[in-house]
């Protein structure tokens, strides 16, 4: 199946370690519900699909839509999700063969969704995080936008981390200096674990510290993935591109803390973290800085740092705007909800163009997304 660019998060190796592991599962409120096109006994075209029974895991908060529908005496749930579950990166999308027409073939994938949603009384379908060149697909075909926002961090011309720095103004360089400074006291190094150094043995040691971290918000921790999964990508293709950053005293082996990112040749996106102890600014050094001194090291033109976290703008991640793609099938949701969210997406463009032109850059780079 041919796609963009290649991106892990909607690669097989990803999914199937997802269903694996039961991390995603009817069980867990996401059922896959994936729709294959044949020709000849060969899969011409794919939408990975799920139907969702709640709205954890998809980072894209719905609470107006279902309590509208409660109002009208209709029921939210179940619903149909197109996105790469419990993450909410961009480049959702259907995949085709290679020479395959990919409007006709978008066109009736869509059809088909349509009247099994109906048959099923299923209320809506969405496509989150959908990727910006195939959305137009969808949208010809009668889809709704809906602009959230999202954080990104791009290299652009900065070849090392004094580059990165003379972005900023200089009550800013002085912050991440002294943030960098306090960690380095404590004789703390960062570490990037790649390739054959992701063993088994670190991805569980991953696990633990991101349970760690989860169960810390109790109820709200939103721990999604098990120990499984961490195993599975330790033994699948995805663990060629897994960037583990290791904060340790001694052996790198053996962190105090880590976070959990996944890398294709021109991108960084941060997952999950945790530590053993609370150590000041420890959290920015493993998931921001020493991420970001990596990458461009690396060549890494874009950094995502996942989801949530206005300190991240303080860090030089400037917001962007994510698009998500639905349908309702109740008449009434459809007017109410199109009306609202031409009015709501004005709304957060302006809010992002705002927080740009507020992020502590120098004047000269401080210029809207």
């Amino acid at each position: 199946m041919a796609g963009n660019e290649p991106n892990p998060f909607y690669g097989w190796e990803w999914l199937q370690a997802l269903e694996y592991s039961e991390s995603v599962s009817n069980k867990q409120g996401w059922q896959p519900l994936h729709l294959v096109i044949w020709r000849n006994k060969s899969p011409i075209a794919i939408a990975p699909l799920y139907i969702k029974y709640h709205s954890y895991g998809e980072f894209i908060f719905d609470q107006a839509f279902s309590k509208l529908a409660e109002e009208i005496g209709l029921s939210y749930y179940p619903k149909l999700i197109g996105m790469s579950p419990l993450s909410p990166v961009e480049g959702y999308q259907f995949f085709y063969g290679a020479g395959e027409n990919k409007e006709k073939l978008t066109s009736l994938m869509l059809e088909i969704i349509d009247q099994f949603a109906i048959k099923n009384k299923i209320l809506s379908c969405n496509f989150l995080y959908v990727d910006e060149k195939w959305r137009h697909l969808v949208e010809v075909n009668g889809y709704t936008k809906w602009i959230n926002q999202k954080s990104l961090w791009l290299r652009e011309d900065v070849n090392d981390f004094s580059g990165y720095l003379s972005r900023f103004n200089s009550n800013q360089r002085r912050n991440i200096k002294r943030e960098r400074k306090s960690v380095a006291n404590t004789g703390i190094k960062t570490t990037a674990i790649t390739g054959q150094q992701v063993t088994q043995a670190i991805m569980k040691t991953m696990h633990d510290l991101y349970e760690q971290h989860c169960s810390k918000w109790g109820p709200w921790g939103s721990k999604y993935l098990n120990r499984q999964f961490f195993e599975a990508i330790s033994e699948s293709k995805v663990k060629d591109q897994v960037v583990l950053f290791s904060a340790h005293q001694g052996d790198p082996q053996d962190p105090l803390a880590m976070s959990f990112y996944i890398r294709n040749e021109n991108m960084l996106w941060g997952r999950y973290w945790g530590s053993k102890e609370e150590i000041k600014s420890l959290h920015f050094e493993v998931c921001y800085y020493s991420p970001i001194a990596w990458s461009i090291e690396n060549g890494i033109n874009s950094f995502d740092p996942g989801a949530g976290g206005s300190h991240k703008l303080r860090r030089g991640f400037m917001a962007q705007p994510n698009i998500s793609l639905h349908r309702w099938y109740d008449q009434r949701m459809k007017v109410i909800i199109r009306q609202w969210l031409n009015e709501v997406n004005q709304v957060v463009l302006k809010e992002i163009n705002s927080i740009n032109a507020d992020l502590p850059f120098i004047n000269s780079l401080n210029k809207p997304s």
